[in-house]
Parts: structure tokens; sequence; C-alpha cells
């Protein structure tokens, strides 16, 4: 198998609401979730990824943040 790698595009509210799911994800007992240990290296990756992108992560208002990014996704549907 090659080496390429694959871009994933996201808005900005797309990826703050999934780095907090990820950050959630990581905090639990992950082999309840995820059964297979080759699935880490990604999930880690775009956590990290996304906490490097994302300026809001440690703001006073990142609650409100992240709840207005989740209504506006919502809406979305």
């Amino acid at each position: 198998m090659s080496d390429s790698q694959v871009t994933i595009k996201l808005t900005s509210d797309e990826a703050l609401v999934l780095s907090h799911w990820l950050e959630k994800l990581q905090a639990t007992d992950l082999s309840r979730v995820v059964d297979d240990p080759a699935v880490w290296a990604p999930i880690h990756r775009i956590a990290g990824t996304l906490d490097k992108v994302l300026p809001g992560l440690f703001a006073s208002d990142y609650s409100q943040q992240l709840e207005a990014a989740r209504q506006r996704l919502r809406s979305e549907d």
C-alpha cells in the first residue's frame, strides 16, 4: 500500500465539535469503543492536528463557542 496522504476539509464549526468529541473519546475507556489498536494512530493524529489549528480551545468562552457551533451544525440538517 502506498504512503500517500488524505486531506480532509472541515468547517471551523465541524472541527470544533469533532475536537471536543475526540477529547471526550480519549478520556474514556477507549477499549469499549475502539477495539482495534491500529485506529489509535489516526485518532491521535487528527486530535493533535485539531488542537494546533483551533485557536478557541483555551478561550474563556470556549463552552459558548462550542454550543454555538453545535447549534449551527444541527440547523444544517
